[in-house]
């Protein structure tokens, strides 16, 4: 009888521990169980339907500061399987990638089926069954290795393995969890990271749609600051900027109810004193001017506008603008302070700030230290990564050295 491998969750994670495991153990037995109708869901729908497969980031330490949470530990994880095997893996087969000016890298046909279709084949050809709609209740170990019970609608399923990883991604809650408490593990509770800020009746929500190439957005009490793209939506702020923030921020945000005072500077070039010396030097040059006639410093004209009435500033030439006000716009450009209450998930781009506790897991090949042959890989662990492709990295790098392992494992 052949060795057998379960792998829990049919996301990139599970995905790519199983056709690994099966291209490099021929007589491994594979099956992926989802708990749902629909595998690799969140490879469809990320990056608006492209999928932003990992970042042009070939540096370990460069990329690991990217976490806000496992960064000793992917550094390790990293070693075996980084963004350039990565890249090779989808060449391989037939998948090539792009990087764009910001380093996210995609799919050149720029669609998040390439990649689909991809593990999909890979899956076919090396014989992983696939199993849909099956909720797992909990594992069992004893010397003839893993039981695992699970239900399909009314029917109560018990399945053996000689392996299995957990690649269930990051659940929003930590009951959800209790299912692995028998296992001796201990998990970090989980938070919602990646999201938006609300700022309910502000009037800066009237300008829903204005967005700005670069800003520095930054939580004063929380110390800590991330520049990039801003948009400003019906409900608060979005862009990249934002969202790095809430990676970052994402316990310390919770913490606090999601209400926080935000500093935005728009013109991040800038601080107080050297935009204080250039309104002086603009103003001398064109004082005749009226300030709300055009936007001086490439801000768009309508958050011009804005900060212009937020400065008490009417219809006035640049001449004719009192020092209260003109230091008013200058605080408004280069810190402009907004009260935040309260977060909006970003598109399909929700990640959990939580799960199993590192020191738990060996992260060289994503074994448990307190279970032999059981294996995690994914969101499910406590690591997770700013926006930018730096999850599915993840995805790929736990999901690759767990396969490697079990694979080993399985021909001894």
């Amino acid at each position: 009888m052949g060795k057998k491998l379960l792998v829990i969750g049919g996301g990139a994670a599970g995905f790519f521990c199983a056709v690994n495991a099966a291209r490099m153990a021929p007589g491994l037995e594979v099956k992926i169980i989802e708990k749902t109708s629909k595998l690799l869901s969140k490879v469809r729908v990320s990056g608006g339907g492209r999928c932003n497969v990992t970042h042009a980031c070939y540096e370990i330490t460069e990329m690991a500061n990217r976490y806000p949470r496992g960064r000793n530990f992917i550094k390790k994880s990293f070693r075996r399987f980084f963004t350039r095997d990565t890249i090779a893996w989808f060449a391989e087969r037939g998948v090539e990638l792009k990087t764009e000016p910001d380093g996210r890298m995609f799919p050149v046909a720029n669609s998040s089926e390439t990649i689909i279709n991809c593990l999909m084949r890979e899956a076919d050809r090396y014989g992983v069954e696939l199993l849909l709609n099956i909720q797992v209740n909990n594992l069992k170990r004893d010397e003839q290795g893993w039981t695992v019970n699970a239900v399909r609608g009314a029917e109560q399923l018990a399945m053996q393995a000689d392996f299995v990883c957990i690649a269930t991604g990051g659940y929003p809650k930590q009951e959800q969890y209790a299912w692995m408490a028998s296992l001796g593990h201990h998990f970090v509770p989980p938070s919602p990271s990646l999201f938006t800020f609300n700022a309910p009746g502000h009037p800066i929500t009237k300008l829903m749609g204005v967005a700005v190439i670069e800003a520095e957005v930054k939580i004063p009490e929380l110390k800590h600051k991330e520049h990039g793209p801003l948009m400003i939506t019906h409900w608060g702020l979005s862009g990249p900027a934002v969202i790095r923030l809430s990676a970052w921020l994402a316990k310390e945000l919770e913490s606090r109810q999601y209400k926080a005072g935000v500093v935005i500077n728009w013109l991040p070039e800038f601080n107080e004193n050297s935009f204080r010396d250039y309104i002086i030097f603009y103003r001398d040059r064109h004082g005749s001017i009226r300030l709300r006639s055009r936007s001086p410093f490439g801000l768009p004209q309508r958050l011009w506008e804005f900060l212009l009435g937020e400065s008490n500033i009417g219809d006035e030439k640049w001449a004719e603008v009192s020092a209260s006000s003109q230091n008013k716009l200058i605080r408004n450009v280069v810190a402009y302070q907004i009260r935040i209450s309260g977060k909006t998930t970003f598109k399909e781009e929700f990640v959990t700030a939580g799960g199993v506790s590192l020191l738990e897991v060996d992260p060289d090949t994503m074994q448990s230290r307190k279970q032999p042959s059981l294996y995690f890989a994914g969101e499910v662990l406590d690591v997770d990564g700013i926006t930018g492709g730096y999850n599915f990295q993840h995805a790929w790098t736990s999901g690759f050295n767990a396969a490697q392992d079990i694979a080993g494992k399985s021909l001894i």
